[in-house]
């Protein structure tokens, strides 16, 4: 029998504020930062607007679908409670309200849909992407996130994922490679952050609401919380030293855009992790994923061609690949019973491999043919030329970042 506990649903409240805090404004400042002046409050625009609309569809029917039960085939939940109704104030999902865990999850389905929006700024239209969201949320995170959280497959085969590693990041990593590859190169692909002021501000707001994006997916205020908490602290530290040093030997200097790359990608990795491994796995994750994404944005990039233009697939995707198979290597059982291959369980390996090909599968596929399939239908998803070298703030806005007058 669940039993309300205020502690755990105080720790909660304060988590989904966090994981909020991650799209509304850290993503928004992180990319705004990172992109063209000209494209500055287009880029904001594009977090603001698909977490909003995912927002809208999570409490009509999302939700329903994503933890619905019982599980139509592993593949998607049977709904009831459309718009919340039916789930009373009182209602628990385990020491917590149901309404709690609701924006709980709501806010980790809006930031994924945020996330994918750094593959694809300054040259999608903004109908184009308003079109592409909900529908994407329902063909893909939605399923996803029942495959890995709600009964799904996944889940009922073992995979570790405690905070998103699949649902989240590989997600969004490999279906903004997808929309990117639909659109095409930019025009100008050369890409100096504008303001990496507001790039650092996103970057450390990141890093906060991320304690809270970990921390409370245990969905109680405990040790494993703590626990959590401290191995995605130490694994972003690790990431963004060993980051700085790369970029020292790679460039000849530290950089501080190559430093908060590095931090999140050391968070994107441990986040599957956080409550399975101990400190000594989180600084081995937290040190590998920068080689990792290092490797993607510096050699992959070029070598394939693709435009990603904010790299969230090289970070996000590729920490997030490593990060999902690293769980099934570190997952200590004293942490929360789950072991894995250094504690005598290799098949734990083969399980997270099987949750990361799936993720990348599914998410590509159906994200490609989605933007495909609009591209045809709207007779193009991107930008005229015009708009493109103008600067999007100015040809679908008509606004500016920086008024001097």
């Amino acid at each position: 029998m669940d039993i309300f506990s205020a502690g755990d649903t105080a720790w909660v409240l304060v988590c989904s504020l966090l994981v909020l805090l991650m799209s509304i404004p850290a993503v928004a400042f992180f990319y705004g930062g990172l992109s063209k002046r000209k494209n500055v409050l287009n880029t904001m625009f594009l977090t603001f607007i698909a977490f909003s609309i995912v927002s809208v569809i999570w409490v009509i029917f999302g939700y329903q679908f994503a933890f619905g039960t019982p599980s139509l085939g592993g593949f998607i939940g049977i709904p009831s409670n459309f718009f919340l109704s039916g789930i009373g104030l009182d209602d628990l999902s385990g020491t917590i309200p149901t309404l709690l865990f609701v924006m709980f999850q709501l806010a980790f389905a809006g930031l994924t849909a945020a996330l994918i929006s750094g593959g694809v700024v300054g040259r999608m239209k903004t109908k184009a992407w308003v079109i592409f969201i909900p529908i994407w949320a329902c063909l893909v995170y939605i399923p996803i996130a029942h495959w890995v959280w709600g009964g799904g497959w996944l889940m009922n085969m073992g995979a570790l994922d405690f905070a998103g590693g699949t649902v989240v990041h590989i997600n969004s990593g490999v279906s903004a490679l997808a929309i990117a590859l639909v659109l095409g190169k930019r025009k100008d692909i050369s890409l100096l952050p504008h303001n990496l002021g507001y790039a650092v501000l996103g970057a450390a707001l990141l890093w906060f609401g991320w304690m809270g994006f970990n921390g409370g997916s245990g969905l109680g205020a405990n040790g494993l919380a703590a626990n959590a908490i401290i191995v995605s602290n130490v694994a972003a530290a690790a990431a963004l030293i060993v980051w700085t040093i790369l970029d020292t030997i790679v460039v000849g200097k530290p950089t501080v855009l190559g430093a908060i790359s590095g931090g999140i990608a050391g968070l994107v990795a441990i986040t599957p992790a956080a409550g399975f491994v101990d400190v000594p796995g989180a600084l081995v994750i937290g040190a590998v994923a920068p080689l990792v994404s290092y490797f993607a944005i510096y050699y992959l990039k070029a070598k394939l061609g693709y435009d990603d233009a904010l790299d969230v697939f090289g970070i996000h995707g590729m920490s997030g690949i490593w990060g999902a198979i690293a769980t099934g290597i570190f997952a200590a059982p004293y942490i929360n019973e789950a072991a894995g291959l250094l504690y005598g369980n290799p098949y734990q390996v083969v399980i997270q491999i099987i949750s990361v090909v799936a993720t990348i599968v599914y998410a590509f596929v159906i994200s490609y043919v989605l933007a495909k399939v609009l591209d045809k239908a709207m007779g193009g998803i991107r930008v005229e030329d015009e708009a493109e070298v103008v600067g999007l703030d100015t040809k679908l806005h008509e606004e500016s970042a920086y008024n001097f007058n």
